[in-house]
Formats: C-alpha cells, structure tokens, sequence
C-alpha cells in the first residue's frame, strides 16, 4: 500500500518538480526498497572503503530483482564517492573499481572526509546549513551541478 502511494506522489503529473530526491538508509530496509520501486533511477552514494563495495555488490543484485519482478524502468543514474581521501591508497583503489565497473555513471565529484559533514547532523541540521564553505558542503553543491547539467542535451559542433 505504501508503495502505491508513493508512487502516485512520485507520478502526480502536476508536481513542478523537474526532481523529486528520496534520502533513504544506507541499509536495504521495506522502506528503502519501496522507494526503489516508486523510483526512476538511483544515485547511490558509495563510501570510499573496501566494505562499500561489498554493499554496492548487494545493492546491484536486489535492483535487479526490483527490475525483473516490480519495476522495469529502474536504473542507476549515477555513483557518487563519499568519504574520500586523496592521503589514502583504498579511496583510489576504490574509486578505480568504481570507475572501471561503472564507467561515465561515476561522477567526477566526489566528497572528501570532512569533519563538518560528521558534525552536522549532531547538531540538527544539514552540512549546507552548518557550514556552507566546508570543503564537503562545496562537493555537495558541485555534485548538485553535475547532476542537474546530466539532464542538458549535449550541443554538437556544427
């Protein structure tokens, strides 16, 4: 039932939304995969360290099976690194992975450790409310560009 209505919020055609974005657990709950269901496509948030993508690997079978028996026309939209740091040999062992698997839906954005992002939501608000000059609210805002401009037709040279 409440995927159903969901997905009617989600398909209200007179919504003036060009985007609705769903924040769901970095967990695979009823509630995340309803969402799934209710959605288009994903952009999943891929920490830079080994057990990530040992999740991403559980995530891409349960889209899948999401595929084959409720929703058909969900697909990855994009994958966006978290967590990362240059200093750290595993976050571009990471990242190599991810790019090498996933190619061009890797964004070039990627979201450095901060400790701002850590202290944001211990104080009840969002890192862009925080703090918005922080290093990782400045990869948010450049993630938000690259993820809007993905929508914009390519012009070809004439």
């Amino acid at each position: 039932i409440l995927k159903d209505e969901l997905t009617l919020i989600l398909n209200d055609s007179g919504a003036p939304y060009s985007h609705i974005l769903i924040d769901c657990p970095p967990s695979l709950s009823l509630l995340t995969i309803m969402a799934l269901v209710a959605s288009d496509s994903l952009v999943v948030p891929l920490q830079a360290e080994f057990f990530a993508l040992e999740g991403l690997t559980q995530l891409m079978k349960t889209i899948e099976r999401i595929k084959n028996n409720l929703n058909p026309e969900l697909s990855i939209r994009g994958i966006l690194l978290t967590m990362y740091d240059r200093r750290n040999k595993l976050s571009g062992e990471v990242e190599k992975e991810a790019r090498n698997y996933f190619k061009e839906k890797v964004y070039q954005t990627v979201v450095p450790r901060n400790v701002r992002l850590s202290e944001a939501p211990s104080h009840g608000v969002p890192v862009l409310i925080y703090d918005k000059t922080c290093p990782g609210s400045k990869s948010y805002f450049s993630f938000t560009e690259e993820f809007l401009n993905q929508d914009k037709p390519v012009e070809s040279a004439a």
